[in-house]
């Protein structure tokens, strides 16, 4: 069983930045694909970004190209998103997924992984 806990979330500014944190529990964290989501009422839950298990490869949804970075401590077992140039179009609950797989994905379908979720607000 995996445990993922966000945190970093909350009111920004348009035009800053901001950096979300996933914190897992579990053995397996340095072999598995980490990936970030986010969602807005009334829509669907979209890709952020993935981060695989193996080489520490990334790929990023591309809304978000340039602007965002997501990597991954081993040693503690958490992974990041860090965000700038943030517009109010970058609002959303922003969703930490794991996978027992090394290679990343941009399908929730194959992460059984969540945390919580952590809202980003970001104001104009």
């Amino acid at each position: 069983q995996v445990q993922l806990v966000e945190s970093g979330g909350g009111l920004v500014q348009a035009g800053g930045s901001m950096r979300l944190s996933c914190a897992a529990s579990g053995r397996t964290f340095s072999t598995s694909a980490m990936g970030w989501f986010r969602q807005v009422p009334g829509k669907e839950r979209e890709f952020v970004a993935s981060i695989s298990g193996s080489d520490s490869s990334e790929i990023y949804a591309d809304f978000v190209k340039g602007r965002f970075t997501m990597s991954r401590d081993n040693a503690k077992s958490t992974v990041y998103l860090q965000m700038s140039s943030l517009s109010p179009e970058d609002t959303a609950v922003y969703y930490c997924a794991a996978r027992p797989h090394s290679l990343y994905s941009s399908s929730p379908s194959v992460y059984p992984y969540w945390g919580q979720g952590s809202l980003v607000t970001v104001s104009s």
